[in-house]
């Protein structure tokens, strides 16, 4: 009796091949063939990878080409060839393995590419692809891999293990229509994906757009645009940002003390540059406790002070949603409300980036010192235009960030589908 545990079939299937029959495996090898044809005096397109996304220009990646001498011993890729590249990353660390989908000829470094061609009609190019983002390759790949050859570049993987992968296949008459099918449905959230970026980076520039003409350019105390209710309001008053809000800083309690840390007082360090800029700042990486507060220059911080980063990651800010303790590389504004908005001064704020990098100094880390935002001019309006332009800057973020969640959540649905759609990893292998 055959056992139904090792039977090689997906847990959903589309309605019209429920009932086909089994999957099957092929070997790699069997499937495919690898391409050792170099550049020589062709024209080709350098690539480079970023891993989970795929093949990019170099001039696009990098804002110049980069192959140099090495160019003509690159290896030449087609439309619909494979390229697998044994450098290791966090997310692939036996390497990545992707389709080129381009129309031209490109071509990538024969140093750590292996590339190769599929032989006849099936599989599917873009059914094998998303097995591959899957990391069907992987999981097969680390059993090859030496222990410690993760940490030290690219990876010393046999092209014959490489080849001796087992690949899933719908058998039968219909694979290749089963291949395709799977294929279209997970294109189409591939494409629902590209369409929620593409609408995230219009938002991001309309953005940009309005906060250059709702706040006034460097020097000048009107802005370009204002709303009907404030046009006859006046220019906007100069003065020093510490007359509207009380400036902080922070510390980082001794690192030698183990008490010190892991308390539950939430602590902005350099660690959370990735959760500035996008307004409030919800957790940090890191925790200090109570003793480690009292026993340092570190302060906490009320919700809604606003933070800015004058180190590392210099100019970029963000607004406290609880309290919380900062590192000594961030300066704090705490707002008086019946002068300043503290969203307003956080959008402000981000207009000035480019200032605040442009008067950063240091050799190896950037950074502004102190008698800068002692001194730090600003001009602002009346608190209730200040409230009106932070909440239409506020109301594009939460489009933003909607649409960023939406993003997440066609992810995770993808990722969900995938799994349903191919046969177990476990049953592939045996």
């Amino acid at each position: 009796m055959k056992n139904e545990k090792q039977a090689l079939v997906p847990r959903l299937r589309f309605s019209e091949f429920q009932g086909a029959e089994e999957w099957t495996t092929a070997k790699l090898g069997s499937l495919t063939t690898i391409s050792t044809e170099k550049v020589g005096d062709k024209t080709c397109i350098p690539m480079s990878i970023t891993s989970g996304v795929g093949l990019v220009s170099q001039e696009k990646k990098f804002g110049r080409i980069i192959a140099g001498d090495s160019y003509k011993n690159y290896l030449i890729l087609k439309p619909n060839d494979f390229a697998y590249n044994k450098s290791a990353t966090k997310e692939y660390p036996e390497g990545f393995l992707t389709l080129y989908s381009g129309s031209e000829l490109a071509a990538v470094p024969n140093s750590i590419f292996t590339c190769f061609r599929i032989k006849g009609e099936s599989p599917d190019p873009r059914f094998l692809n998303y097995l591959f983002l899957g990391n069907l390759h992987g999981r097969w790949l680390r059993k090859f891999i030496q222990v410690g050859a993760r940490a030290h570049g690219s990876l010393s993987i046999n092209d014959n293990d490489l080849m001796a992968l087992p690949v899933p296949l719908p058998a039968g008459k219909r694979s290749v229509a089963e291949q395709r099918k799977i294929a279209d449905c997970l294109s189409s959230l591939d494409m629902l994906i590209a369409a929620q970026a593409d609408t995230i980076e219009a938002l991001k520039t309309l953005k940009k757009g309005l906060m250059q003409q709702l706040l006034p350019r460097e020097g000048e105390t009107v802005p370009r645009l204002r709303f009907p209710e404030f046009r006859d309001a006046g220019k906007w008053r100069k003065c020093k940002l510490e007359e509207l809000a009380k400036r902080g800083s922070g510390h980082t309690p001794s690192k030698k003390n183990p008490s010190y840390y892991n308390g539950g007082v939430k602590w902005v360090s350099l660690a959370d540059s990735d959760k500035l800029d996008n307004g409030y700042i919800f957790k940090t990486k890191n925790e200090i406790s109570e003793t480690g507060l009292s026993n340092s220059s570190a302060v906490l911080h009320s919700p809604g002070t606003v933070i800015l980063s004058r180190d590392a990651g210099v100019g970029k800010s963000g607004v406290l949603h609880s309290p919380m303790a900062v590192s000594q590389h961030f300066i704090s504004w705490s707002c008086e409300k019946s002068k300043l908005s503290n969203w307003f001064l956080y959008y402000f704020l981000q207009k000035m980036k480019p200032t605040f990098e442009s008067i950063a100094v240091g050799n190896t880390i950037k950074t502004i010192g102190l008698p800068y935002f002692k001194d730090m001019m600003i001009v602002v309006p009346a608190v209730e235009e200040q409230q009106k332009i932070a909440d239409c800057l506020s109301s594009l973020d939460a489009l933003i960030a909607a649409k960023a969640d939406k993003i997440d959540a066609l992810k995770a649905h993808k990722k969900g589908l995938m799994q349903q759609l191919f046969p177990p990893a476990k049953k592939v292998e045996g």
